[in-house]
């Protein structure tokens, strides 16, 4: 099944570190980042729980709520979580599923034959609190994954899913945001009182109008 941006993130029942999670009612009215693991005691994710978990509060400020997957048990995950614990030195404080069957998987596309036909990717999917999916990112294996950018994703989707605003390359918290093409010049003023610059008439920028 190939899932694309705008898709109802398909709902499932899983087993996890946190016990039995329905999915859609697990997120509730907040969104949702999954991302999954290829394996447990792998060194990358190791890595990449401990930072995701230090980043907990901030995700939460963003009425975000994270859920990993790896294909392993729930005793292995539990064990796991005891070295990402020491290691990274930080607590995990989110569910992983274990999805051994690699349903949960299979449904998000997670594994990618050519890669290998065993192990998830490092996929990363972005819900929002209407259900749908409002970013797929695919890492392979080998690459982890930064967490910050997701963060700073985030930020830009939820300032453009409330204004009729874009943000630029490199855009971060605070920053400028570029105006839709959409909304002509007279109709600025009322939409953005702070004002704006017209760089190109296909292009005018304006403050950050959530701040």
């Amino acid at each position: 099944m190939s899932l694309r941006l705008g898709d109802i993130a398909p709902d499932f029942t899983a087993d996890s570190t946190e016990g039995k999670i329905n999915f859609h009612s697990y997120l509730g009215d907040s969104w949702g980042i999954l991302f999954s693991h290829p394996a447990d005691y792998t060194p990358v994710c190791t890595t990449e729980l401990g930072a995701a978990a230090k980043l907990k509060e901030e995700f939460g400020k963003r009425n975000v709520k994270m859920l990993a997957l790896s294909v392993d048990g729930i005793d292995s995950h539990h064990a796991w979580i005891k070295d990402i614990n020491e290691t990274q030195h930080t607590t995990v404080n989110f569910p992983i599923i274990a999805d051994e069957d690699r349903k949960v998987s299979e449904l998000y596309d997670m594994i990618h034959p050519n890669a290998n036909e065993k192990l998830t990717v490092r996929s990363v999917f972005i819900i929002g609190t209407d259900k749908k999916i409002k970013l797929i990112i695919t890492y392979p294996a080998s690459t982890g994954r930064n967490f910050d950018e997701l963060l700073r994703v985030i930020d830009s989707l939820q300032l453009t899913a409330n204004y009729s605003v874009a943000t630029p390359a490199d855009w971060k918290h605070g920053e400028d945001v570029v105006i839709a093409p959409a909304i002509k010049n007279e109709d600025i003023p009322a939409k953005f009182p702070k004002g704006h610059k017209e760089i190109k008439p296909y292009l005018r920028t304006t403050p950050q109008p959530n701040l």
